[in-house]
């Protein structure tokens, strides 16, 4: 099963649907920022992948930096980062693919091409 959550008015985040699509690929599409994943959601995902949880953050985003999360993210446990992804989909980089065996974090063509064939 192929999960693609995204942020639809995401540019990048069409681009790795169109992708998808236009490949003839068969994934599900869920709105990260409408339905955040879960804490444990996506502990299991960043179990799976070879990132760190600090990663998933979308550290170019407005939200990220109006919660000064520069200063305080180093300082933080595990699960209040977990808790802190979960509670915001916008603060979760994007688009992130899941695979049944891979992650892949934002979009590039190689890496979408290499996680879904």
């Amino acid at each position: 099963m192929i999960t693609l959550y995204e942020y639809p008015q995401c540019t990048t985040c069409r681009k790795g649907k169109k992708y998808l699509s236009g490949s003839g690929i068969d994934f599900t599409a869920h709105d990260m920022v409408k339905n955040p994943p879960g804490a444990d959601t996506l502990k299991g995902i960043i179990e799976q992948s070879d990132y760190s949880v600090d990663d998933f953050f979308n550290k170019r985003g407005k939200k990220f930096k109006d919660l000064g999360l520069k200063e305080t993210l180093d300082d933080m446990t595990l699960d209040e980062k977990l808790e802190l992804l979960s509670s915001d989909g916008m603060l979760i980089k994007r688009p992130l693919l899941v695979t049944d065996d891979t992650v892949v974090l934002g979009f590039k063509e190689e890496a979408y091409e290499a996680a879904v064939r």
